[in-house]
């Protein structure tokens, strides 16, 4: 597990180093995400023969990439895999639990769990092509030529690759409101996030004539509550320190274009100052620095191509994206439009040495917040989060707000918003059904999906949290057990079986006095 190259890239494919195929396994999971990996360990504690597959050269996806500050909602619903990995870490820092964490400290709990369970990984794989036969996977063949064959799979992946391949029934972007009956889904303005000071759009001020600012677009098809193709807005979740002794000042990248962030001097300038108000403290003198505020680190409308892309144009969607928030940390740091209080200050942070190594302390994994998701027999929506509809099929709970983060920047009666973020909680835990993780009946029937769930867009704001991942990934591999026990398709493995063992690998399915959730 040590094929970690220098570069920061998506897409680089690793040589075929081997001639012989993966055969037999009982489960291959692609992708070594955090689900990727709960769902592994479990399936081979449970004495199955397993396969892992991840895109890039670590384990763990976001919780081992920036994501230290941990998006629980409600700690009482955190089980089985997914509370021990909390408690694995904090075991590290001489606590019983530690929800805030340094990524190398993640990292080396997913990989001593995927050493000690023997699982052969395979990294930088990328799935090029899924062979079916009778309306199941047997096998995939990966872009190096590898072929790897199994009895049942999981597509832990954030994008849902392999589920796509399989022809499974996806979507992406937002639905209507009516689609499901919801109230805060398809296009919206709220008040978070938002440019809270009047700000000229255009490129040159006071000229409408020269055009929009990079990254504005035209508002005029703008309708409250209307469904389209656009996902919420990505980042790289930043690991910075202000410790001299450990800090990296932030370079300027190759490709830096100064016109990228005249709309954010221009706020500055109107007297916006909460530059800081996401540095969440993490152990080892360093943060968990994500997006806030109306420009930030969210690189709001360019990542709409990502989730249908080839990996090529990943690779180049991901060089955009690292350019523009390496070039954004710059310009805080240095540029003269930034007000000396905030760019004195900023300077004296950086990028830790003792994190990300092979990239210069720059995260490896950019946050997809939102890509593919299944569309299977059974949807989460808003209902259900709300709890005016509740599911009888519990494989675990969520718990933490419906967030949204912005899906594009615009020009609309006369004045710029952001357009897209939704924070939305106040309810209680909720159950997430056994359907949304596997096809709709008559699909695949040997692959689970723990990642890219069966939910609308505002229900997945909720769902997509680093501690329900690992939880639906264990119940996708104890799902995928009984399956081959039973002889049966993914969709037929009766519940009775599926509850019993989820309850007694520690999986919380229903909590009794539950408090209400918040956004943090």
């Amino acid at each position: 597990m040590n094929d970690t190259p220098s570069e920061l890239r998506y897409h680089a494919p690793r040589a075929r180093t081997s001639s012989q195929d993966v055969s037999d396994a009982d489960l291959c999971v692609y992708g070594g995400t955090s689900a990727g990996v709960a769902a592994a360990l479990q399936a081979a504690r449970d004495g199955l023969r397993v396969v892992l597959i991840e895109n890039s050269a670590h384990l763990g996806g976001l919780s081992a990439s920036g994501l230290g500050w941990t998006d629980f909602g409600n700690k009482d619903s955190v089980g089985g895999i997914a509370r021990e990995f909390y408690r694995k870490v904090g075991a590290r820092y001489g606590v019983a639990e530690q929800w805030s964490f340094e990524p190398r400290v993640a990292e080396a709990v997913f990989n001593d769990w995927i050493r000690e369970a023997g699982v052969p990984v395979f990294f930088r794989g990328f799935v090029d092509d899924v062979v079916m036969e009778n309306n199941r996977i047997s096998a995939i063949r990966l872009e190096n030529g590898m072929q790897v064959r199994a009895r049942m799979f999981a597509d832990a992946t954030y994008e849902g690759d392999l589920m796509a391949r399989a022809g499974v029934t996806f979507t992406v972007g937002r639905e209507g409101n009516a689609t499901y009956g919801e109230t805060i889904n398809g296009m919206q303005l709220r008040r978070k996030h938002q440019f809270d000071n009047v700000v000229d759009p255009y490129r040159t001020e006071g000229a409408p004539g020269s055009g929009l600012l990079p990254g504005i677009e035209d508002g005029g098809d703008f309708v409250e509550g209307a469904g389209d193709r656009r996902i919420q807005a990505y980042n790289f979740r930043m690991c910075l320190t202000d410790d001299p002794g450990n800090r990296i000042p932030f370079p300027k990248p190759a490709g830096y274009n100064r016109a990228d962030y005249e709309l954010l001097a221009r706020y500055l300038r109107t007297g916006w100052d909460e530059v800081f108000a996401k540095f969440d403290r993490i152990p080892g003198k360093k943060t968990d620095t994500n997006n806030h505020g109306a420009f930030s680190t969210d690189f709001i409308g360019r990542n709409h191509a990502w989730p249908l892309a080839t990996y090529q144009a990943r690779e180049k969607i991901f060089q955009e994206h690292v350019t523009y928030q390496q070039g954004l940390q710059w310009f805080l740091a240095n540029d003269p439009a930034v007000p000396a209080a905030i760019r004195e200050k900023y300077a004296q942070w950086g990028l830790p040495r003792d994190e990300f190594v092979t990239t210069g302390g720059w995260p490896h994994a950019l946050y997809i917040r939102e890509a593919r998701r299944m569309v299977s027999d059974y949807v989460m929506t808003e209902n259900d989060c709300r709890g005016t509809r509740a599911a009888e099929d519990a494989i675990a709970m969520g718990a933490y707000g419906m967030d949204s983060h912005n899906c594009r920047r615009m020009f609309y009666r006369g004045r710029l918003w952001n357009e897209g973020d939704v924070q939305e909680a106040g309810f209680k835990p909720y159950a997430i059904s056994y359907r949304v993780i596997v096809p709709r009946r008559g699909e695949c029937a040997n692959l689970l999906v723990p990642s890219c769930v069966s939910a609308s867009h505002i229900a997945y704001g909720s769902i997509r949290m680093e501690p329900v991942f690992m939880m639906l990934g264990q119940a996708a591999a104890v799902a995928a057990r009984i399956a081959l026990l039973e002889r049966c398709a993914a969709q037929d493995v009766p519940y009775a079986g599926l509850h019993e063992a989820l309850t007694k690998a520690g999986q919380v399915l229903a909590i009794k006095g539950a408090a209400i959730n918040e956004i943090v």
